[in-house]
């Protein structure tokens, strides 16, 4: 059927009401009063103004122009003008495939390498703190007199000088900042001292540093600062099966000590060590060296009910637990890095809840991402790092990156702040670390995510 164009433009034309503008101007002299009235005399106006406001033609105006008012009042109420259409909307990476790229390297200094045993992200994000050490037991490299003890702090901007040298009595084996005062650090060492750093002051020697006699007699294989009023206090553990809180005003020797031990009287020597102030501040969690997890809270010390271990039976690791971190989003949820696997535990049960498939290369440590409540990430012995995202798949890895040659050892990423989730820093057995950086799809929550793992 043929129909005229003519016909197809009026069945779409509306007719609208007209709208006839035209431009108008005023002219105020005296402040709008008028001619007998002085706006400078305050008498003068205060009698005017009584005046007009008993007059009936005010009423009549504001009757008039109410409607007028009403009108404008509900076309402003069906449509917000001030309405943020994009305020805070998450944007969908879904279809963006995972990937990570290299941006710096940062080599140890020293002439003999040691593995970057630790890294730990300044609070802005800016820095990253490296502790360097030897934990081959009876390695040829210990009994050099060259082997340095200095660890160092780096600017991600600047790979190739460390900000600032830390100068031990021993190597260090771990090293955290201060999240209120980032100034000050804490340190474990080799020799099983503790001590203070402050990089305000030149020199890199410890402020305060453990009495040996008081102290830990293994490497302090983690350590962390714990709530106070003061900032000043820090707990660590070592596989010689001690706990230790200190007050780093005063080192001489631990506020509190606790053995770990499990309900049959077996002492369990402390791996890798866990708190999270979120979760509760008498709250730990320890990981072992016999592949035992250990939940800690100090509130039930004195029913000596304290320690509990979580599962010492087929949800156990083969080996040592070489990483323990509660998620960052939803605190009772927690991942233990060691053996062949990592494995996704529930503070309600004492058996993991989710187990990765057993990789071929043994992995060496791990953490979650602060961003992204379903991706957590493993090292391995064969230098690749793998990223695991739970909220897509839980059967395969998301992305395997190689990183070098050697082993990697350790491993942290950028904190919540502006961009966090994205910066990557990996260390290896030879002292170096590697800085990555993850695409959005790894970094950027979506906008169920939360939930979805929640509910996993």
């Amino acid at each position: 059927m043929f129909v005229h164009a003519r016909s197809l433009r009026n069945a779409n034309q509306v007719n609208t009401e007209r709208t006839v503008h035209k431009n108008q101007g005023m002219k105020h002299f005296q402040g709008g009063w008028p001619e007998n009235v002085d706006g400078t005399d305050t008498d003068q106006v205060n009698r005017f103004l009584k005046k007009f406001n008993k007059e009936e033609k005010l009423k009549i105006k504001v009757q008039k122009l109410g409607h007028i008012v009403e009108t404008a009042v509900k076309q402003n109420n069906t449509i917000d003008i001030y309405e943020e259409y994009f305020d805070g909307a998450m944007t969908d990476h879904s279809s963006e495939p995972p990937s990570a790229k290299g941006l710096a390297v940062f080599r140890d200094p020293h002439s003999i390498k040691r593995t970057a045993t630790s890294i730990n992200w300044h609070p802005e994000g800016s820095r990253i703190a490296v502790s360097y050490s030897v934990l081959t037991f009876q390695d040829e490299r210990l009994m050099s007199q060259q082997l340095a003890a200095s660890s160092y702090i780096w600017d991600i901007l600047n790979p190739n000088k460390p900000e600032a040298e830390l100068v031990p009595s021993s190597p260090l084996v771990c090293m955290r900042f201060n999240p209120k005062t980032p100034e000050t650090l804490v340190g474990g060492s080799y020799n099983g001292l503790v001590s203070v750093f402050d990089l305000r002051k030149s020199g890199g020697q410890p402020t305060e540093a453990s009495v040996i006699e008081h102290s830990h007699h293994d490497p302090v294989y983690d350590v962390f600062w714990t709530s106070s009023k003061t900032h000043n206090l820090c707990v660590s553990v070592s596989t010689d099966g001690q706990m230790l809180w200190w007050d780093t005003r005063r080192l001489g020797e631990p506020t509190e000590r606790l053995i770990l031990a499990n309900s049959a009287g077996t002492v369990l020597g402390g791996s890798s060590l866990e708190y999270n102030l979120e979760a509760g501040p008498t709250k730990y969690l320890v990981g072992t060296e016999q592949g035992i997890v250990l939940s800690v809270n100090l509130r039930k010390k004195k029913s000596n009910d304290s320690i509990t271990a979580l599962d010492s039976g087929s949800g156990k690791h083969h080996g040592p637990i070489y990483s323990v971190q509660r998620n960052p989003t939803h605190n009772k949820f927690f991942m233990t890095v060691g053996d062949w696997t990592a494995r996704v535990w529930s503070e309600d049960g004492k058996t993991p809840i989710m187990t990765t498939k057993y990789c071929r290369s043994y992995l060496t440590a791990g953490c979650w991402s602060p961003t992204r409540a379903g991706v957590f990430f493993t090292t391995r012995m064969d230098g690749f790092v793998d990223i695991w995202d739970y909220y897509y798949r839980q059967n395969a890895v998301a992305y395997t990156h190689k990183v070098g040659d050697h082993p990697l050892s350790s491993i942290a990423v950028q904190g919540n702040t502006q961009g966090g989730g994205r910066l990557v820093a990996v260390g290896d057995v030879n002292g170096t670390v590697s800085l990555l950086e993850v695409c959005e799809s790894l970094a950027v929550a979506q906008s169920n995510e939360k939930a979805a793992i929640a509910g996993a």
